[in-house]
């Protein structure tokens, strides 16, 4: 019934300018509502860019913040971002320099918004934490990753029309784009007394999803781009292990087949199913393998894992011809390109993964082939079958078979082997590099009377029992039935013990320390750590001490769990707080 707008207005709050925009480009999970303000350009609205401005004097408190799509940033990053720098409002646009718009290539046109959500979490925002099926009548919790800013895609036109009228000190070299006739400036002052006006008018409905399974059952232990390619490459799986089964093949473990509703709306389809089952999940689900955004070029294999699944990865890659390179392995092309080990990446917010690992302490994996030049159509009205076909120069089925030839090497193992190929000694290494972190400031810690002494011997135990694991798997005799489910259901527990039971899972879902969001996090524990040198009055002594215990006790959780029999555990050490 009422459009969302964007106008410029006098300092009375006359109207000035009505700013054309397309009706249907919007950011679900906007805060609805009305903001007048100056603007304030922030580049991609990383951390670093929002304490940049802060370091030169230009606050966005009370401002609408400008800022580009992209920069390994989602929507829902930059605004909760620029909601906690005090904004009162977000405009987000595609930069030239970012996704080509040049008419005589295949571009996006000045004229189109790219579409995100801004919920900073995933599935139904007002059900955080629980289920919401069969409309079930739980009274309604707002998560805390909503917005409460109002938030609107605007086209590279858009932008330019309000950059251009911004003064102030110049921006950074980094952060200059493309859009024609914008010096670049970072604002908040506006030409004439001019201020941005905008209105968001989202309106919220209930809607049934509908995600579906299809299953092959084991035998031995229970246990477009933006969704058209991925759920073909899922189909062809699909279709393949049940050719096999019917000649014979007898997977050991089950393969769940799964088509999720609802996934640009912060993956909610699969997010609502996982917390109807968090309880089990740990208990039955060895691995998951997203497909969403597979294809995105066909230059280099990216995928954002669970360390867990790394050794999978590795000897996957070692067997799969690169779709470019003819008798060539994507290892080989790999090494090729400056290592392999550029290969993985770590799961991030937005992506079909990440619930399953961060919430539900399941490893999984998502793979997506690139290209350098990016695909402008991506979260358009434009992105179609055509334009990525003209965009893949019509290579889209070769493509998509190595992926499917991929996700199946890895999928095969995980059904077939005695033992899961699960690299359980990883998240030592990934706490050694925080130890060897922490241990740079220990003379300032000691100073003020912290002790990081109980993390490393925790990270010591830790590292120990995943070894004398390891060590009990290769010289087992695996063909046991009894040994080998012993053994794969201490190993499937791994992931599930980094999830930290010390925070609420409606208040902070993504419970996991390594990859979780919040501040039980190791990333929020080092971000707090770096404060020590970079600016001292901002560390908060116990508030730090606080985030050091919770990592610890998880962490320590985690190895007594990894050893096995509680009654064989001996702790005789003495720790001064």
């Amino acid at each position: 019934t009422q459009r969302s707008s964007l106008q410029l207005v006098d300092s009375a709050g006359l109207i000035l300018e009505q700013i054309a925009l397309n009706p249907f480009d919007y950011c679900p999970y906007s805060a609805t509502g009305n903001y007048t303000g100056g603007v304030v350009y922030a580049n991609y609205g990383r951390p670093e860019h929002f304490n940049w401005l802060k370091s030169v004097g230009v606050s966005v408190a009370g401002c609408v913040v400008v800022m580009r799509v992209g920069g390994g940033v989602s929507f829902a990053e930059k605004v909760w971002l620029a909601e906690r720098n005090g904004a009162g409002g977000v405009l987000i646009y595609p930069d030239p320099a970012d996704l080509p718009q040049d008419p005589r290539r295949l571009g996006l046109n000045s004229h189109t918004a790219v579409s995100e959500h801004v919920h900073l979490g995933s599935g139904d925002p007002f059900t955080p934490g629980f289920p919401s099926f069969n409309h079930s009548k739980f009274p309604p919790i707002p998560s805390s990753g909503l917005p409460l800013i109002p938030a609107l895609p605007i086209t590279a036109t858009v932008a330019a029309k309000l950059l251009s009228q911004l003064s102030g000190p110049p921006c950074p070299p980094s952060w200059r784009g493309r859009l024609p006739y914008v010096r670049c400036v970072l604002g908040p002052e506006f030409s004439s007394e001019r201020r941005v006006q905008m209105s968001v008018h989202n309106v919220m409905n209930p809607v049934l999803l509908n995600n579906i399974f299809s299953s092959l059952e084991g035998h031995v232990e229970p246990g477009a781009v933006k969704s058209g390619v991925g759920t073909a490459i899922l189909l062809e799986l699909a279709r393949t292990f049940s050719a096999m089964v019917k000649k014979g093949f007898s997977p050991r473990r089950s393969l769940l087949f799964v088509s999720w509703d609802a996934g640009d709306f912060g993956n909610v389809g699969a997010t609502e199913w996982l917390e109807g089952y968090l309880s089990m999940l740990h208990l039955k689900a060895v691995a998951y393998f997203s497909l969403d955004q597979a294809i995105m070029g066909d230059d280099d294999l990216a995928a954002y894992t669970s360390p867990l699944l790394v050794d999978l990865l590795d000897s996957a890659i070692k067997q799969v011809e690169h779709p470019k390179h003819a008798g060539q392995t994507i290892y080989s092309q790999a090494e090729r390109d400056g290592g392999s080990w550029r290969i993985m990446k770590p799961l991030y917010l937005n992506s079909g993964a990440y619930s399953f690992t961060a919430f539900a302490g399941v490893p999984a994996m998502e793979l997506r082939f690139t290209k350098e030049r990016a695909y402008p159509f991506l979260n358009t009205p434009l992105d179609s079958v055509p334009h990525f076909q003209e965009f893949l120069g019509g290579r889209l089925g070769v493509i998509g078979q190595r992926l499917g030839e991929l996700v199946g090497e890895m999928v095969l193992r995980l059904v077939h082997d005695h033992i899961l190929p699960l690299r359980i000694t990883s998240y030592a290494q990934s706490v050694l590099q925080f130890s060897a972190h922490l241990n740079k400031h220990s003379a300032e810690l000691q100073s003020r009377g912290v002790s990081p002494q109980w993390l490393f011997s925790a990270r010591g135990d830790y590292s120990r029992a995943a070894e004398t694991l390891q060590r009990a798997i290769d010289y087992s005799d695996l063909h046991n039935p009894t040994t080998a489910r012993l053994y794969n259901t201490r190993i499937m527990k791994v992931e599930y013990y980094f999830l930290s039971q010390y925070v609420s899972v409606m208040e902070t879902p993504f419970r996991h320390v390594i990859h979780g969001h919040g501040n039980h996090t190791l990333r929020a524990l080092t971000e707090h750590l770096t404060l020590l040198t970079s600016d001292p009055g901002r560390f908060d002594e116990s508030r730090f001490r606080r985030q050091l215990a919770l990592f610890t006790w998880t962490l320590q959780g985690a190895a007594n769990a990894l050893n096995g029999d509680v009654w064989s555990i001996h702790h005789t050490r003495t720790y001064k707080h």
